[in-house]
């Protein structure tokens, strides 16, 4: 398979073997990077920096497992809204539910699809009905529920 160029011709080999690595394991330090990659660490956090700079690393989060915690519950929502003009407000309203952990303005059927953990059938009901549908400018909405997640990653940097 013949190798891609990153759109951003400002990123080289090096950045994309850095970014392998800390997208495998976060939590990697830098010196261990260097170790690997033959160069000092200097030039890890120089690179680091610069990717940080260019909005390609957009930060760094802690992953946590949503059922460990008491979240039994994965649904993806299909929203309908009245009028694609109602988006931004509907938006603003809707980042007020915390049980939204992804939200996206899409094509198709549905004008918003979103992600969303709940306890159980009851939470996501009560979710559903008391804080999702209230908002101004949802028409109705779609629910399906995850029987199980099979496949969650990041893009695969090829070297």
């Amino acid at each position: 398979m013949p190798q891609r160029k990153p759109l951003n011709s400002e990123i080289d080999n090096l950045d994309i073997q850095i970014l392998s690595i800390l997208m495998k394991n976060a939590t990697t330090p830098y010196t261990e990077i260097a170790k690997e990659l033959i160069v000092s660490g200097g030039t890890i956090h120089v690179r680091m920096k610069k990717l940080e700079e260019l909005g390609v690393i957009k930060g760094a989060s802690l992953e946590v497992d949503p059922q460990k915690l008491g979240y039994d519950i994965t649904a993806f929502l299909g929203i309908f809204l009245e009028k694609g003009s109602q988006y931004n407000e509907a938006v603003k309203q809707l980042q007020t539910v915390k049980e939204i952990v992804e939200l996206h303005y899409t094509t198709g059927s549905w004008s918003i699809f979103a992600k969303i953990v709940c306890h159980d059938t009851n939470h996501l009901r009560e979710i559903l009905n008391e804080q999702i549908q209230s908002v101004k400018g949802i028409q109705r909405t779609e629910t399906f529920i995850s029987l199980e997640e099979s496949i969650k990653r990041q893009i695969t940097l090829e070297q």
